[in-house]
């Protein structure tokens, strides 16, 4: 199997590395590439750094950058400069390959340009790693689209995808609840957290990106929970939140689901890979200041789908607060999802890939 990735965040390197854990237990070969390594030149580090630089300092601009880019002559611009790495792609993937696997928009796009050349024949699936599906992550090309949920599956199709499945969240076994009666004790305990009072974990991504100081101050202020803020690698956030002294400032986290599950509630603006990471370890989450673009967008398919609250004012997020931490419980599993990695594996191989909402077809 090769799983195309991208190091912008760490969202789709999660979901990368997890599905290449699954598939390996299947008893694949599993070869994985990162997309911006594959790019020409020195594109690839430029727009990774281009990325970061919006969310820091203009974040209005990324809001501004998604909303272009779903105008046709936008789109055709970037699958343009995609395309640039067809032939570095094509033999990344080499002639052994029984499948390729995206979870960057990007690549399904260069993946369709292979098959459209006749340059690739093997079999593509997409894993969509939002809960809001851009018109950039479908593309014709790939043949099965991966959803989190059913209300991505029904974007992704209004947008032209072929196949949809809906899927397990791709997160790794160790996100889940505690096992044992006082586990959440023991798992504050190891962060040097109180074992009294509810804690609220704060989220911003590997890169500590958004409104988070405010964020803190108002679940301080609300009375509610002790904030505990993961600043992944923002080493300045870290300083200026130790600094303001509200909370507990913690930076880089390697064991986020010993964190979570001392948690009472996640508190998020961006609505990735945390969040189904959270609602595995049985965690309510809450949507708050949301980074424009993505993360706003992904807080209104959460919100429809009831999935999480998604206050907008310090007085709502007091409202959402007690609510969560009166009813502790997350959203119940999509019973009809199924494992990401048995769709691909067989889908590699030429099986059945399955019936009822499974795999859902254009009409």
């Amino acid at each position: 199997m090769v799983i195309v990735s991208a190091s912008i965040g760490a969202g789709h390197d999660g979901a990368a590395r997890e599905l290449g854990r699954r598939l390996s237990r299947r008893g694949f070969a599993v070869r994985q590439f990162d997309f911006l390594d594959l790019m020409p030149a020195k594109i690839g580090p430029l727009v990774r750094a281009g990325y970061a630089g919006q969310l820091r300092a203009i974040p209005n601009s990324w809001g501004w950058l998604l909303r272009g880019l779903q105008a046709p002559r936008s789109m055709g611009a970037v699958v343009a400069l995609a395309n640039t790495a067809a032939s570095r792609l094509l033999a990344a993937v080499g002639p052994d390959a029984a499948a390729v696997v995206s979870t960057y928009p990007m690549v399904g796009h260069v993946l369709t340009r292979l098959r459209r050349d006749g340059r690739l024949s093997v079999p593509t699936v997409a894993y969509l790693t939002d809960p809001w599906v851009h018109p950039l992550a479908v593309a014709s090309g790939v043949d099965v689209h991966l959803a989190p949920s059913e209300a991505s599956a029904v974007q992704a199709r209004g947008y032209g995808a072929a196949v949809t499945a809906v899927v397990q969240p791709v997160v790794g076994p160790a996100f889940r609840p505690a096992a044992v009666p006082g586990g959440r004790v023991a798992a504050r305990r190891r962060f040097g957290l109180s074992i009294d009072g509810p804690v609220a974990v704060v989220v911003a991504g590997s890169w500590g990106v958004g409104d988070i100081r405010r964020t803190v101050r108002d679940i301080a202020s609300s009375g509610q929970a002790t904030p505990v803020t993961v600043c992944g690698r923002n080493r300045v956030l870290q300083r200026r939140l130790q600094g303001d002294g509200q909370g507990v400032t913690l930076g880089w986290v390697d064991d986020m689901p010993a964190l979570l599950r001392a948690a009472d509630v996640v508190v998020h603006n961006a609505g990735g890979l945390s969040c189904l990471e959270a609602m595995a370890c049985g965690v309510p989450v809450i949507s708050y200041r949301c980074l424009p673009g993505h993360g706003m967008a992904n807080a209104a398919v959460l919100e429809a789908a009831g999935t999480a609250a998604w206050p907008r004012t310090g007085d709502a997020l007091r409202t959402a607060l007690i609510a969560a931490l009166a009813d502790h419980r997350p959203p119940a599993a999509d019973e009809t999802a199924t494992d990401a990695a048995d769709v691909i594996a067989r889908h590699a191989t030429g099986g059945v890939l399955g019936a009822g909402r499974l795999l859902v077809g254009q009409p």
